[in-house]
């Protein structure tokens, strides 16, 4: 049965709540597992007493800082945060980090920050080797939410994770991102799957529940499934309701 994870950065998100009620939540609707982005702005002492409480699993967060690795300057800073984002996400543990590339910096060309981010994910696989927590470079969709972002291809991801050539390293492929850039599930994955650290769903337009929109989630994470994804699923959307029926009502209309 798919495990489905959610993003409690918008799903459970109640005024005035303390952030860990959502981990609460989130298990009370029925869901294996959270994630959440930035974890130095959390009280992790309070959350992981909540998934201890709980027993739902964290799927993953950001490896910090969030700074460009098409910047061959910021490699050193964003490896000495990923020692300290590997120790948290094992105290959690969560089996990934995810890292975002950074802009599209106009005094490098792409060749240069390919080769910056190569680089970095190169090192930091040095760092991850032998703990059991993935790091997932993610394409991010450059026509509505990310303009200015470097990787917007999932293919090219693919071939950074390819030059890396770390099992460490990987990327987080995500539905939404992938749709709103006109990629094809099956063309830009192929026999890649086992480079899938991670998925998220959300629909287009809006970014919001799946269902609401025109993509084909449930076509497209089928495929996945069948061709050897057996991580989680994160529901990183923006929801229409707080109502936790309504999450379960895309759990399983997505397979779970």
């Amino acid at each position: 049965m798919r495990q489905f994870s959610a993003c409690i950065e918008w799903l459970f998100a109640r005024e005035g709540d303390a952030f860990a009620d959502r981990i609460r939540l989130a298990h009370q609707a029925g869901l294996a597992a959270v994630e959440f982005w930035h974890w130095r702005n959390k009280d992790i002492d309070a959350i992981a007493a909540t998934v201890a409480e709980t027993g739902i699993a964290v799927s993953g967060m950001v490896a910090e800082p969030m700074i460009a690795l098409t910047n061959p300057a910021n490699k050193e800073a964003w490896l000495a945060g990923l020692r300290e984002s590997l120790a948290v996400a094992q105290r959690l543990g969560a089996p990934v980090l995810i890292a975002q590339a950074g802009d599209d910096l106009p005094e490098f060309s792409r060749v240069e920050q390919r080769a910056a981010i190569a680089a970095a994910l190169s090192a930091g696989a040095d760092i991850l080797k032998g703990s059991g927590v993935r790091l997932g470079l993610e394409p991010l969709n450059t026509k509505i939410d990310h303009v200015g972002y470097y990787l917007s291809s999932t293919v090219e991801g693919l071939d950074i994770v390819d030059e890396v050539g770390r099992p460490e390293i990987g990327i987080v492929y995500d539905l939404y991102h992938s749709a709103v850039m006109g990629e094809n599930t099956p063309e830009v994955v192929g026999n890649r799957i086992d480079r899938i650290v991670h998925l998220h769903v959300a629909d287009h337009p809006g970014r919001n529940d799946p269902g609401t929109g025109h993509i084909d989630l449930a076509e497209r994470l089928d495929w996945l499934f069948v061709q050897g994804y057996r991580g989680r699923v994160g529901m990183e959307y923006k929801p229409l309701t707080t109502d936790a029926d309504a999450v379960r009502t895309v759990v399983q209309s997505l397979g779970g």
